[in-house]
């Protein structure tokens, strides 16, 4: 039986996430009437009987299949919390998931999630570019685990994918093994170079053998969880750095894994054996940043739209790379238009000159930030080839389109007028 608190509709009106994010997953009653959820600063809980302590464990480790309606039960805030158990409900409304998982950081989700598919000589397809953490991963860590990469630059499109897809076959008749996993990042950090989704599902299908189809794993942090649903586009697993948009105030880090209670299951048994997941503490704070979520995203991208528009038409602006504006030939434009609900609010532009212009273009900022992240209430930019790309050799980063004139912003919730009247008085110092 459905629990009350657990209720997403009214008779036949469904609710929305936006209004699911006030109380869905708790209820008053369970704390004392409180109406926030307390924070559970435990690392302990209490079995009601022996019996009742090895049917939790049995759940926990996968020694046997759920009955209907069970739930594990709490363990130890290595395996579940109450924060974290409300919170993962939340996100994945959002996700549109049967189950989410939460992290102590993106990279924690993203490199979890991968250690729990992917074996000595596996395949792993991946897009180009991706976040620097990730990019490390892949490059450097993963291969001394004996795990080969085939990849593809996103602007390159579906015919990139195919090329790398036909790289992991030649790869696996020379030397056995199969293709472990998919991991593309969509949008592209920096670039917001766009993977087809359906695609990679075309390809992953087309692996499968002996009862294994690589998962299709999903960065979504530019656009998610508001702006883009892997899930809904054939996605096994969409990953989100929490610390970005979801935390959205620049005072946590945290990342999430959602997707089907099926391939979410190995990765929850790799973040219990692993203990990656995030503190009660950090938990709570993301509840309470999930109600403002949609208006948050939704005020930094009107902001974006228009410091974009405005960088488009500077004469020391070189290009801009925001979704909006992808022209209508552009192969990623089918893409955006059936796989995006916006453009969100992170981009990037190239001024004219290299680094010296655009480090002085980011040295001059007054209200912009120049710090590395994104998502926060506050506007950031950073210059990725010298900061969050710069293990990228260089000819790489040329070929991925990472120049050294490029700058990345992220626009918050402040006045537009006010950070373009900031990027004007920058962008007079080249």
């Amino acid at each position: 039986m459905q629990k009350p608190y657990k209720q997403r509709s009214i008779g036949d009106h469904e609710l929305s996430p936006e209004t699911l994010m006030m109380g869905y997953a708790y209820s008053p009653s369970l704390s004392e009437g409180s109406l926030k959820p307390p924070v559970f600063h435990t690392s302990t809980f209490v079995f009601q009987s022996a019996e009742e302590g090895k049917a939790f464990f049995e759940l926990a480790y996968g020694l046997r299949e759920k009955e209907e309606a069970e739930e594990i039960g709490l363990i130890y805030s290595r395996i579940n919390n109450p924060n974290l158990e409300v919170l993962e409900d939340r996100l994945a409304v959002w996700d549109k998931a049967e189950q989410s998982l939460v992290f102590s950081s993106g990279m924690a989700a993203i490199s979890t999630s991968l250690w729990a598919y992917l074996r000595p000589g596996d395949v792993l397809i991946h897009s180009e570019p991706v976040y620097g953490g990730s990019e490390y991963l892949v490059h450097n860590i993963l291969p001394d685990f004996g795990i080969h990469r085939c990849c593809f630059n996103a602007e390159e499109g579906v015919a990139g994918m195919d090329v790398a897809a036909e790289q992991a076959r030649k790869y696996i008749s020379e030397n056995g093994g199969r293709v472990g996993a998919i991991f593309v990042e969509t949008p592209a950090n920096p670039t917001n170079g766009l993977v087809d989704l359906s695609h990679a599902r075309m390809i992953s299908d087309s692996f499968e053998k002996d009862g294994h189809r690589p998962p299709v794993m999903v960065d979504n942090t530019f656009l998610g969880p508001l702006f883009q649903t892997p899930l809904e586009h054939g996605a096994d697993l969409s990953i989100t750095s929490l610390t970005k948009y979801v935390g959205g105030h620049s005072d946590l880090i945290a990342g999430s894994c959602s997707g089907s209670a099926e391939k979410i299951a190995p990765v929850q048994v790799m973040r219990t054996i692993l203990g990656t997941m995030a503190d009660p503490q950090t938990g709570w704070m993301l509840m309470r940043s999930l109600e403002t979520l949609k208006l948050r995203m939704e005020a930094s991208t009107e902001g974006a739209k228009k410091v974009a528009a405005f960088l488009r038409d500077h004469d020391k602006v070189d290009a801009v790379w925001f979704l909006d504006d992808l022209p209508g030939d552009h192969s990623d434009r089918v893409i955006f238009e059936r796989q995006c609900k916006s453009a969100g609010s992170t981009f990037s532009f190239e001024v004219k000159g290299g680094e010296a212009e655009a480090f002085r273009v980011l040295n001059a900022l007054k209200i912009i930030k120049l710090a590395v992240s994104l998502g926060g209430t506050e506007t950031l930019a950073s210059h990725p080839a010298a900061m969050t790309h710069s293990d990228v050799p260089p000819a790489e980063r040329d070929r991925l389109g990472i120049k050294d004139s490029l700058i990345r912003i992220s626009v918050g919730v402040e006045n537009p007028a006010d950070l373009i009247a900031d990027l004007a008085q920058a962008l007079e110092s080249i």
